[in-house]
């Protein structure tokens, strides 16, 4: 009996590792407590018949339970031990945050009107809570990738790379006929567009609208130079999911609605 109960402790510090491993726990010892009281309830007639109704019951509740949270939550069930190692998962995060610092860095004064610090301790907070992409199923690579329209794909390299070290893939178009082109074979998880190319100061709104009136719904990013509030609005009023000029803003919704999909 000693050393079951030794091999059970060792097995439980291991579920103990991810959330996922934390609910299985919790299960098996809801369910190990009422067995017990079921073989153990003699005297306990009137009792029983509730807590058979709930063995039967209970599995059933679990595992429409956990095809809800696999399908609507699976980025979220996984900690860092899933991953090849804790040190591996350390270093994705610190990546994350040197590259939004960097990008954060080489956007004017104006837009920033957090201290250095203030700065840092925020992206930290924000990558911290991000949850890496784990690696989809044949079929479903495409949960992993975006499409960044950019006719100046330099300036975003510091900004890809955050995206980059949370498991994000990225195809590049220069112009909006060439990501028409990519998006007639390929799916994508997200597209982020800058407004003003060669081809028109608001192209990212000509692309857009060429989008939508394909009948893509895939979420659409602006990434720009203006922040205002005005063209922010503009952007929701036309279909896109977001703008902005900011690197960690970006990062927070393009992730945030990947995660969420």
């Amino acid at each position: 009996m000693a050393s079951q109960v030794k091999s059970f402790a060792e097995s439980a510090k291991g579920f103990t590792k991810s959330p996922l491993g934390i609910i299985a726990l919790f299960i098996v010892l809801v369910y190990a407590f009422a067995t017990i009281a079921v073989s153990f309830g003699n005297n306990l007639t009137d009792q029983i018949a509730p807590l058979i109704y709930f063995l039967v019951i209970f599995p059933v509740i679990v595992f429409i339970g956990f095809l809800w949270l696999v399908s609507k939550h699976h980025d979220k069930i996984y900690g860092p031990s899933d991953f090849k190692d804790e040190e591996n998962f350390l270093k994705m995060k610190m990546s994350a945050v040197a590259s939004l610092a960097a990008a954060t860095a080489k956007q004017p004064e104006e837009d920033n009107n957090e201290s250095t610090q203030q700065q840092i301790n925020s992206i930290v907070e924000l990558v911290s809570k991000t949850q890496p992409q784990k690696s989809n199923e044949s079929g479903r690579k495409w949960k992993n990738k975006i499409l960044w329209v950019d006719d100046r794909p330099e300036n975003n390299l510091y900004e890809r790379k955050a995206f980059e070290s949370q498991g994000i893939e990225f195809s590049l178009a220069l112009s909006t006929n060439e990501a028409i082109e990519i998006l007639k074979n390929n799916k994508y998880a997200a597209i982020i567009s800058d407004m003003g190319r060669k081809e028109g100061q608001q192209e990212g709104y000509v692309l857009l609208e060429k989008i939508r009136k394909s009948g893509m719904q895939t979420p659409f990013f602006i990434y720009a130079g203006s922040n205002a509030p005005e063209h922010k609005m503009m952007a929701l009023e036309r279909g896109a999911q977001g703008s902005t000029n900011r690197a960690q803003e970006l990062f927070e919704m393009v992730m945030n609605r990947i995660s969420n999909e």
